[in-house]
């Protein structure tokens, strides 16, 4: 590297579209000159452009000193060929996504740049080695992955390649931190870090969905009223893009040899074939515009609420919320009033199958998460629908309510072990160290926690017994624990220890 302490260092950023731009907006706001070139004609100089104004809309909104924005957009210059990159101590590409324009971008700057300048690619998911090694030089190759839009999102993920060197690699981080960014270390695997561990989320709502559990509204409000997330899955498809996150999914389902752990669903590729690609279209999980009717999350019954309840032994949240309710907590079963009791990885029919229960009566509670503004119900088939009314009526004044189908972890459970286990497999696989993994998701998907540090917070045995009772109950390996998870379970050990 020709300056390690990037007071003279000049960056060159190829491509010139959002990402591009974005990396060298941020390049020339923390101090670093730049140059921006695009093969496209007039590509650069737009982009320079639209650079002066978005740092002028922050002089207006007061995050900018106008001294500093002349200094910002002095910094920037636009190449009129690839050959004027010369000077440049890195190169970060930020064109499409595809490896033979990638390898021959790199192919041509190792003609020009010094033997010294680092060639990094802002990839979101093609291998660094592979671009690397249709190179004479691999060793100075390395990913720089920004997430999009750049000057908001602060999250880089640092990928070496299997030749890049750890001077290289340490280089970047110095520049991802000098560019008023974090910088987090990960392994060059398919989707790297946050786009291989943000499947959990959003495929194991596809399933709820896909096997008639719960409705796209039900699964979000759970989600972002009892477990923190800003965005429920659905809603965050719809943001993205079904065109953008389908093909995520088939990409890293495919590169882990169809690993059950990250299969998506046919419901999810008919909304890609169809065209309900979210809100670019108007129409994906939800509609939008004026004449869109929102879905509701919430139950409501017009029937008498159950004057008492029948809570077994040991359902300590569901003795709870009845008492606050109102109701009449029976010790004993009547025979007649509805029986409440909390779930952990098992369905209504498994429990009453296990336990003798009257599933006619039987109403589960899901206790995980926070329930004080909304609680989950879920009854087995077959059961007697004035008693689910009667349970909905009583706790309606005190919690919205959310009603699904009889399933193994109810919402809340499937989702948060799934990203849980994800996490720890992460760690397994040592995509980066425990406290990057939970780093990176924290900032690159706005996760309210990382999922190490949600492991620990619902406790590892919990997680852990969780997957293993939806393993045995649904026989699929889609819910088997990681490894890593298991020992630390076992051991009483926090999710994140080595």
């Amino acid at each position: 590297m020709k300056d390690m302490t990037y007071k003279n260092c000049i960056i060159g950023v190829v491509g010139a579209g959002a990402m591009g731009a974005g990396i060298a907006q941020v390049a020339v706001q923390n101090g670093i000159a730049t140059i921006i070139y695009d093969a496209g004609d007039g590509a650069a100089v737009a982009a320079k452009a639209n650079i002066a104004q978005r740092l002028s809309r922050l002089v207006e909104k007061g995050k900018l000193a106008e001294v500093d924005r002349e200094a910002a957009e002095a910094r920037l210059n636009v190449a009129c060929s690839i050959e004027e990159l010369a000077p440049c101590s890195v190169v970060i590409e930020a064109i499409i996504e595809n490896l033979d324009a990638k390898a021959s971008v790199f192919g041509a700057l190792e003609q020009i740049v010094a033997a010294d300048t680092i060639l990094a690619t802002n990839t979101s998911s093609l291998p660094i080695g592979a671009i690397a090694a249709r190179l004479a030089h691999k060793s100075r190759v390395a990913g720089m992955h920004f997430f999009n839009p750049v000057p908001l999102m602060r999250l880089v993920e640092v990928i070496p390649g299997p030749d890049t060197t750890s001077a290289v690699t340490s280089q970047l981080v110095a520049l991802a931190e000098k560019m008023g960014r974090t910088p987090v270390e990960v392994t060059d695997t398919p989707g790297f870090l946050v786009n291989f561990g943000g499947r959990a989320y959003p495929t194991e709502a596809l399933a709820i969905l896909q096997e008639k559990v719960a409705q796209p509204a039900q699964v979000d409000a759970v989600m972002r009223d009892c477990f923190g997330f800003r965005m429920g899955p659905f809603e965050l498809m719809d943001l993205t893009g079904i065109d953008v996150n389908y093909p995520v999914s088939e990409f890293v389902h495919h590169a882990m040899f169809a690993d059950p752990r990250f299969r998506s669903t046919s419901r999810h590729k008919y909304m890609l074939d169809t065209g309900q690609l979210g809100r670019k279209t108007g129409r994906g999980f939800f509609s939008y515009g004026e004449e869109a009717q929102t879905q509701s999350p919430d139950a409501v019954s017009s029937a008498d609420s159950s004057p008492a309840v029948f809570v077994p032994e040991g359902h300590i949240a569901a003795r709870e919320l009845m008492r606050e309710c109102g109701a009449n907590v029976l010790d004993h079963d009547d025979g007649t009033a509805p029986i409440l009791v909390t779930l952990i990885g098992e369905d209504c029919s498994a429990f009453a199958a296990r336990t003798g229960t009257d599933a006619k009566r039987l109403v589960a509670l899901d206790p995980l998460g926070d329930t004080s503004a909304r609680v989950t119900l879920m009854t087995p088939p077959g059961a007697i629908l004035e008693v689910l009314n009667g349970c909905i009526a009583r706790i309606a004044p005190k919690r919205a309510v959310t009603v699904i189908g009889d399933s193994p972890g109810f919402i809340g459970q499937r989702i948060m072990a799934m990203v849980c286990n994800l996490g720890c497999e992460m760690a397994q696989m040592g995509l980066a160290s425990p406290e990057g993994i939970d780093v990176a998701m924290r900032l690159g998907l706005n996760y309210p926690k990382g999922p190490l540090e949600m492991t620990d917070g619902l406790k590892g045995e919990i997680v852990y017994e969780i997957l293993s009772k939806m393993q045995f109950l649904t026989g699929d390996d889609r819910y088997r624990p990681s490894q890593w998870l298991r020992r630390r379970a076992q051991l009483g050990l926090s999710a994140s220890a080595v």
